[in-house]
């Protein structure tokens, strides 16, 4: 398992332990390209979740795409090994 499927993976066990829609949206083909790896909503809030790891950061479409999100009223996270339990704290805080 890479070490961003590593972060995918933990980040989706927290969304399960809180009972988070989520959905992984599927950027190839008609899809659409620098989408977060997480669209998900809890308790009204909606969510993008970018996971990293090893010091990647997004491209700069992923940047875009959290941007707009936080300009729509959204949560955007950035989500990689160090601050994975971060996101358990922000949905006990909802």
């Amino acid at each position: 398992m890479t070490p961003e499927a590593k972060v995918k993976a933990r980040v989706r066990r927290i969304l399960n332990d809180f009972g988070v829609y989520y959905t992984m949206p599927v950027t190839g083909g008609y899809g659409n390209s620098g989408v977060p790896d997480f669209i998900a909503c809890f308790k009204g809030r909606f969510y993008g979740i970018e996971c990293k790891a090893g010091g990647n950061k997004p491209t700069a479409l992923q940047w875009k795409h959290l941007a707009d999100i936080e300009a729509a009223g959204g949560v955007a996270l950035l989500i990689d090994e160090t601050n994975v339990e971060d996101l358990r704290k922000e949905f006990e805080n909802v």
